[in-house]
Formats: structure tokens, C-alpha cells, sequence
């Protein structure tokens, strides 16, 4: 399924393909899009955690991941990531610690993926932007730890749409500093070029104090938005719906 999938986005690149293959492209999208709100829809309001999928249990950064969200998770977030392995896993397992709400959303990749072992529900995927949407959707703050090209990807993107008021004004915390220092020097060279504005550097906390990255959180979401813990939303046995425990 992961090569057939693989060949058919090579294939894209090559140009028009007649309508019929743009038109089951089209609702292959949509399926997984209403897959994945059909699956999600009961979780209540998330905090997204980014980070690379290659860190061992017994990394620094596995260790901050896992103390962090279960933090986080005490404030009545459920705790999402894309349902891997590495910092993914090291999310979830903090949020199981302490008994909170533990999503995925996993992708299919050439060299698959697993879903890892701290997962209440989840979601796997075919496309890259479908999972962001969803990794988006449900968020209000966004944690960054040390990553590769995906995180960044990540990141740049919740960024994008905090900085054009495409969403709300959620908080977005990047823990890691020394990692991330170089990320930050090139942040203020854009403030510096003008290609920001210097007031867009106060829509990232940098930081490694884990109480600092959840007082943020509370500050910058719970509080600003008046979130309040809510009744579950009743599931509709006709549509095969399923409360998340």
C-alpha cells in the first residue's frame, strides 16, 4: 500500500492526469479529512507537541518531552502528536502518567511508521497536509522540542497562521534552546531584514523551564480564552460514533 501510495504521488508531479484520476484524488482527500474529524471529534481542546521521532527513551530531550506534557496534561489538555516514535511517544507517555487524554495522528511513510504504545485514539493517514490540518484543528498551543525537517515544517506552518490571523492567537513554545539557537539568530536576522515585523518574536516563547512553557500555556490559552472543562459532547451510535474515555 506504501509504494502504491508512493507511486502515485511521484506521479502527480508529472502534470495534468485526466479528470477521473483528479477526481478520486479529490475524494481521497476527503475521506481521510472526514476520517480523521469523524475519529477526533470527542477529544476535546489539545496542546500539539512537535518533535523528531528519533530520540531514545533514554535522551534528554525524550525525558523534558515526557515531563513537560505531563504538566501540561494536569491542566486538562489532551496531549497530540503525530503517533510516532521518539519525542511523539515521549508526549503521549507524559500525558498517560498522569492519567490525561493521550492522541495520535500517525502517517503512512515508504519505511512505515508505527503508532506507538501510549495512545488513547488515533488516526493514521495518508498525506503530510492532512495531518497538519488535524494536528492544527484541535490545538490551542503548540509545544516545539528539538526536531528535523518535519518539525520545522510544522512549526513554520502553526507560526504562519498565528502570525496572518489565520487562527487565533495561540501560544507556541520552543524548548531546546541550545538546539534551537541557531533557529532563533536567523528569526531576529528576518527581524532585522524586515521580512517580520520585531513584534512577531512575542508569538514564540523560547524557553527550558518547564514551568515557564505551561505558565505560558496557562496564560496564553486557558486564560485568554476562557477554557473551561466541558460536559462531553453525546456520540451518535446511528453514525457508529464512540466516546474517547
Amino acid at each position: 500500500m506504501e509504494n502504491s501510495l508512493h507511486h502515485r504521488e511521484k506521479k502527480f508531479l508529472d502534470g495534468p492526469r485526466s479528470r477521473w484520476s483528479e477526481l478520486k484524488y479529490a475524494f481521497s482527500v476527503f475521506h481521510q479529512l472526514i476520517t480523521g474529524f469523524r475519529k477526533l471529534h470527542f477529544i476535546g481542546p489539545c496542546v500539539t507537541v512537535f518533535g523528531s521521532a528519533r530520540f531514545k527513551e533514554d535522551h534528554h530531550y525524550y525525558q523534558l518531552t515526557r515531563k513537560v506534557s505531563a504538566e501540561v496534561a494536569k491542566l486538562g489538555f489532551a496531549i497530540m502528536t503525530g503517533g510516532g516514535p521518539g519525542i511523539m511517544e515521549a508526549a503521549n507517555r507524559g500525558a498517560k502518567d498522569v492519567g490525561g487524554l493521550s492522541i495520535g495522528c500517525n502517517i503512512v511513510l515508504p519505511n512505515e511508521q508505527a503508532h506507538n504504545a501510549y495512545l488513547d485514539n488515533f488516526v493514521t493517514l495518508n498525506y503530510f497536509f492532512v495531518r497538519k490540518e488535524l494536528l492544527r484543528k484541535y490545538s490551542f498551543a503548540f509545544l516545539v522540542m528539538p526536531g528535523g525537517f518535519g518539525t520545522l515544517d510544522e512549526f513554520f506552518e502553526a507560526l504562519t497562521l498565528v502570525q496572518t490571523h489565520k487562527t487565533e492567537k495561540f501560544p507556541i513554545v520552543i524548548m531546546g534552546i541550545e538546539y534551537h539557537q541557531y533557529l532563533l539568530e536567523h528569526i531576529k536576522k528576518m527581524v532585522q531584514e524586515q521580512t517580520i515585523k520585531e513584534e512577531d518574536l512575542h508569538l514564540i516563547l523560547f524557553t527550558d523551564s518547564v514551568e515557564e512553557a505551561v505558565d505560558h500555556i496557562q496564560k496564553h490559552s486557558i486564560d485568554a480564552f476562557s477554557l473551561k472543562l466541558k460536559k462531553a459532547k453525546r456520540t451518535m451510535w446511528i453514525l457508529g460514533e464512540k466516546p474517547v474515555k
